[in-house]
């Protein structure tokens, strides 16, 4: 058992926290946002995450895991201190250190005994040397201390899953003592045969870079395939499910849309393209995986408008606001893309989702929010397909066609047979099935396509 301090009590923190409790370990999730932390006290998530709640509960119960404003005293009180603060884009699109960089001067102002500084957040190559740097200039005595790197590979919307049953887990360390501890806070997992990866505090700080950056690039690559089929008549459904059972390319991440948003591969795309350029490198195919995902997005916006036709005065119906399903995470989501885009052009936009209708009522304007997906979608001109949340799989297509005044259906998830609403009386676009709805438009937007 260790006695482990999470800074930042955010997603990553509040998951990685209250999971290495269940594991039984003594954990403290400190946070300097006093809202969250009263939320948390009382027994409220401050996001949606399936199962995350009863997990919190239980360890609470237990007297497993508990929530403090006073970060000084949770690190003072650990052995293990875990950073798990943001890392957001700055302006040149480089990760944002300073939150990490306070933690660590935290740290080393406290060090009132051996300590292990774990960096849990994404942060680009050389950080932990930055922080170790740190921690040796600001500590007032000679206490012994380590720097580690735990890359946290969670998807929003199964993240409890992800953490208690990994592909692997990475243990990145310069010292045998700091892969000792890490290692013994894992053990559970190793009874669950869970591969971990020991290495190097670099090489542990680029894996995570390099596995976004890689499912960045196939979403990228599919939706580039994608407006390929319907140059060439192809159905990229079909195409990309015959690629995907080929093993040595799997299935995931292989299907056509608006391009990938939320909280990791947009900002961690653009960390990966700066640091490398600062290392004298330019990653070529990183900067193509983020110029493609501009234009996939810009794309599906402009097949929108063309929908509608002369936009002021319309109606446009979105269904799905958060960047994936199972998640109430609105971040970089194409919804908060494609709706201030169509409210310019004099749109009204009716809009719902399961579960993020609050936090995206916080960035969008003017937008009316619906009870479900039939009351958005009555007297509509265009109905969007944003988001693939399983509910609106089983849509009454027939119901919400006579509901609506103009049959515009554009389907960005493509989670609709295109002949079966052709049938249904639907003017229906999608991605990539088959033949593009800018058919027709010679050579002009030819040359547009190429010259991105």
């Amino acid at each position: 058992m260790q006695r482990i301090c999470m800074v930042g009590s955010g997603y990553v923190g509040l998951v990685t926290g209250t999971c290495l409790a269940d594991f039984g370990n003594q954990v403290v999730c400190v946070d300097t946002d006093e809202d969250k932390i009263a939320q948390l006290r009382e027994g409220r998530i401050p996001f949606y995450e399936f199962s995350l709640k009863e997990l919190v509960d239980r360890n609470v119960s237990q007297g497993r895991l508990a929530f403090d404003t006073d970060i000084v005293r949770g690190i003072r009180k650990s052995r293990v201190v875990f950073s798990c603060v943001g890392t957001p884009s700055d302006a040149r699109g480089r990760a944002d250190l300073s939150q990490v960089f306070a933690v660590a001067r935290t740290v080393a102002k406290n060090l009132n005994g051996y300590k292990l500084f774990v960096q849990k957040s994404t942060v680009p190559v050389g950080t932990g040397d930055h922080v170790k740097a740190l921690i040796e200039r600001h500590r007032e005595k000679s206490i012994a201390f380590d720097v580690a790197s735990n890359p946290e590979f969670l998807r929003e919307g199964s993240a409890v899953e992800d953490f208690l049953r990994p592909n692997r887990v990475v243990i990145g360390t310069w010292t045998r003592k700091a892969e000792r501890v890490l290692s013994e806070i894992y053990r559970p997992l190793y009874l669950n045969e869970t591969p971990m990866v020991k290495t190097t505090v670099e090489s542990a700080e680029l894996i995570k870079y390099a596995a976004n950056a890689f499912l960045a690039t196939k979403i990228s690559y599919v939706n580039e395939l994608a407006l390929l089929c319907e140059k060439v008549g192809a159905d990229v459904k079909v195409v990309s499910r015959a690629m995907g059972l080929d093993r040595r390319i799997g299935s995931k991440f292989l299907h056509a849309g608006a391009g990938y948003g939320g909280s990791c591969f947009p900002k961690d795309t653009r960390a990966m393209s700066g640091f490398s350029r600062e290392a004298g490198f330019r990653f070529s195919i990183v900067d193509a995986t983020i110029a493609a995902n501009k234009y996939q997005r810009r794309e599906m916006i402009r097949r929108a408008l063309d929908l509608l036709g002369g936009a002021s005065g319309k109606t446009a119906a979105v269904l799905g606001l958060s960047f994936k399903p199972e998640t109430d995470d609105v971040r970089e989501s194409f919804a908060l893309s494609l709706i201030p885009a169509l409210q310019r052009k004099g749109v009204t936009v009716h809009a719902f989702d399961p579960v993020a209708m609050p936090r995206a009522a916080q960035k969008l304007r003017g937008t009316e929010f619906s009870r479900d997906a039939y009351a958005a979608v009555r007297g509509a001109d265009l109905l969007v397909l944003a988001t693939e949340w399983n509910e609106f799989r089983m849509l009454d297509m027939s119901k919400i066609r006579k509901s609506m005044r103009t049959p515009n259906l554009l389907d960005c998830r493509n989670l609709y047979n295109p002949e079966r609403m052709t049938k249904l009386g639907f003017r229906y676009v999608g991605v990539g099935r088959g033949s593009s709805p800018a058919k027709g438009r010679g050579k002009g937007r030819a040359k547009q396509r190429g010259s991105r």
